[in-house]
């Protein structure tokens, strides 16, 4: 695996250390079993969905919790009584734990279940502060529309 060295950035950049952060956090990434398979969309501007396969989960089998920026999905599949001797095991009913990294002023709106697909839905809210404005230029004592 490549590593990438931020120091240059550290010289002439401030305020950078989460984006660090979050490239160090990517390089270590804990999940490479791309266990359950997701996709991620964005439905439209400011608007995004995380669908992940979940086939055989249950709804209370599934856990999903914001704790800072990041999101968390697990799924822990209830021990069965039954045991099965399959021929062959095609669907896995293992358990897991996805992270995903939320930017700043993204919220999750809402999550359901559908056809065996968790969907996840985030929304982005950019603070009114933080939208750009226009400023008007004096002159002289009166003022200019920009």
């Amino acid at each position: 695996m490549r590593t990438f060295d931020l120091a240059p950035l550290y010289k002439s950049a401030i305020g950078f250390e989460r984006f660090a952060k979050l490239m160090d956090e990517a390089q270590r990434s804990e999940s490479h079993n791309g266990y359950p398979p997701y996709n991620i969309e964005l439905v439209e501007e400011n608007h995004y969905r995380i669908t992940m396969a979940v086939a055989g989960f249950a709804d209370d089998e599934l856990d999903i919790e914001v704790e800072g920026d990041t999101l968390k999905i697990e799924g822990t599949k209830a021990k069965g009584e039954v045991q099965r001797h399959y021929l062959h095991q095609g669907i896995a009913e293992r358990n897991f734990k996805r992270r995903f990294k939320l930017a700043d002023h993204v919220r999750v709106s809402d999550a359901q279940m559908k056809h065996g697909l968790l969907h996840v839905d985030l929304v982005r809210e950019i603070p009114e502060a933080m939208k750009p404005r226009k400023i008007a230029i004096k002159q002289e004592g009166r003022l200019v529309e920009a």
